[in-house]
């Protein structure tokens, strides 16, 4: 039974290490936006809105996925 739990708990911490690294996007995405908005560069304004929407939604899947029930390390109770 230990091993499923650390197993369980493995994927757990990919689960929020890969949310890490859509939060991480959208922050340079939040910075190439604001700098193209600023400097009046279409190009870069652009690429940054799409990775703003790309991390979130990187973050949102991955966060969301460990709320999946059979997915998660926790057990919750049966109410009868």
């Amino acid at each position: 039974q230990s091993q499923t739990a650390e197993v369980l708990m493995k994927k757990s911490e990919r689960r929020v290490a890969i949310a890490l690294v859509g939060v991480a996007l959208w922050l340079s995405g939040l910075y190439t936006t604001i700098v193209g908005l600023l400097y009046d560069r279409p190009a870069e304004f652009r690429y940054g809105v799409l990775a703003i929407f790309f991390g979130v939604a990187i973050a949102v899947i991955a966060l969301n996925l460990i709320s999946i029930p059979g997915l998660s390390s926790k057990k919750k109770p049966i109410s009868r």
